[in-house]
């Protein structure tokens, strides 16, 4: 573990905010002012890979990192962009199902879309 993986661990341990790579960058930039981008990014893959965080993918804008590695879905706010984590119990039977029609299943994950309740209360003003 290089010291360079060890301070973006510690940019992500306890931010909830699910950040980008370039939020971490910006974090980890305060410790290690001589880090690039893209030492950030190749690490963030690299942590991602090896099971150290979760890298959540996101259609239409840049990837976000958790430092959550178990089982948990996300919401993701079509209008402010934030991700949430969503406090719902993981659905192991999804999994079961598959593996009976024959797949074999080694996790699943759900992204529910919509609006966040901050976005919903600014929109109906």
């Amino acid at each position: 573990m290089t010291g360079q993986r060890r301070a973006i661990l510690k940019a992500l341990e306890g931010d909830t905010t699910h950040p980008t790579a370039d939020m971490v960058y910006h974090k980890v930039k305060k410790e290690i002012p001589h880090i690039s981008l893209g030492t950030v990014y190749r690490n963030l893959k690299m942590l991602s890979e090896s099971g150290h965080i979760l890298e959540i993918e996101i259609a239409d804008g840049p990837n976000r990192y958790d430092y959550r590695t178990e089982q948990h879905y996300h919401f993701h706010c079509d209008h402010c962009g934030f991700v949430y984590d969503v406090n719902l119990a993981y659905q192991q039977a999804l999994n079961d199902e598959l593996t009976q029609a024959g797949f074999l299943v080694s996790r699943h994950d759900i992204q529910f879309h919509g609006q966040c309740p901050k976005c919903q209360g600014q929109l109906s003003h």
